[in-house]
């Protein structure tokens, strides 16, 4: 039963895509990888259709959400009609450890949830970003009222309802903030899943640095959309900072 595709948003990863590509395509009922190669100038694209995945690219880096986006509809495409796959979303750099990320397909297949977000069971030292996580964190519990363990894990597996009510998607780094609440609040089932999934571990030096704080700004921004307090917040820093 090949009910579901693989969809892996990358830029810059040629050095582990063909990998994940290569463990995703075990997973099983994974008929389809989709790659979106978000601007990579690294050869991605290339490396992950060799390793069997099909391509989509983007010409410039255009975020996180739109990559997740541009690769649901690409699935929707290549479906031609058929019974909608589940969406199984994967972040590139898994590796040979994707082909552990069964157990997050598995409720969603059964009709047990709408959506499931990975709580990975072996943990990496991230290079102290604990302060984007507590505001994604936070942030869930005071929109929607739940408690996720790992706000910010890409690794989620969606119906295609469910996907299509999150639409459109929030920008770049707040997607999973946003899905987590948006879903909830419209009733739809979330369910964490604890897998031995492990990606690259955020470094110290200054790219990592600035990797962080966008995403900073991309998860206040999903929640300020979301929490009029928040939106009070930026306005009176904005104010301040006039």
């Amino acid at each position: 039963m090949q009910d579901v595709a693989v969809i892996i948003p990358a830029k810059d990863e040629a050095d582990r895509i063909a990998a994940t590509v290569k463990a995703a395509l075990e997973l099983p009922g994974a008929g389809l990888v989709v790659v979106v190669d978000d601007g990579s100038a690294d050869g991605t694209g290339r490396v992950a259709e060799q390793a069997g995945a099909r391509v989509v690219r983007h010409a410039r880096n255009r975020g996180k959400g739109a990559a997740m986006e541009s690769g649901a509809e690409a699935v929707r495409l290549l479906d031609d009609g058929e019974s909608p796959r589940h969406l199984l979303f994967l972040d590139a750099d898994l590796a040979g450890t994707a082909r552990e990320a069964a157990p997050l397909v598995e409720p969603v297949r059964a009709g047990e949830a709408d959506m499931t977000i990975a709580v990975f069971s072996t943990t990496v030292k991230l290079g102290g970003h604990g302060f984007v996580v507590r505001l994604s964190r936070d942030g869930i519990r005071r929109a929607a009222g739940f408690a996720a363990t790992q706000p910010l894990n890409g690794q989620r597996c969606l119906t295609r309802a469910a996907f299509e009510a999150a639409r459109p998607l929030a920008a770049g780094f707040g997607v999973e903030t946003a899905l987590t609440i948006d879903l909830v609040r419209q009733g739809f089932r979330v369910r964490e899943v604890e897998v031995p999934l492990a990606h690259r571990a955020t470094g110290t030096d200054w790219r990592a640095q600035v990797h962080r704080a966008r995403q900073f700004r991309d998860v206040a921004r999903a929640l300020a959309t979301r929490e009029p307090a928040v939106a009070q917040l930026q306005d009176k820093l904005r104010s301040r900072l006039r």
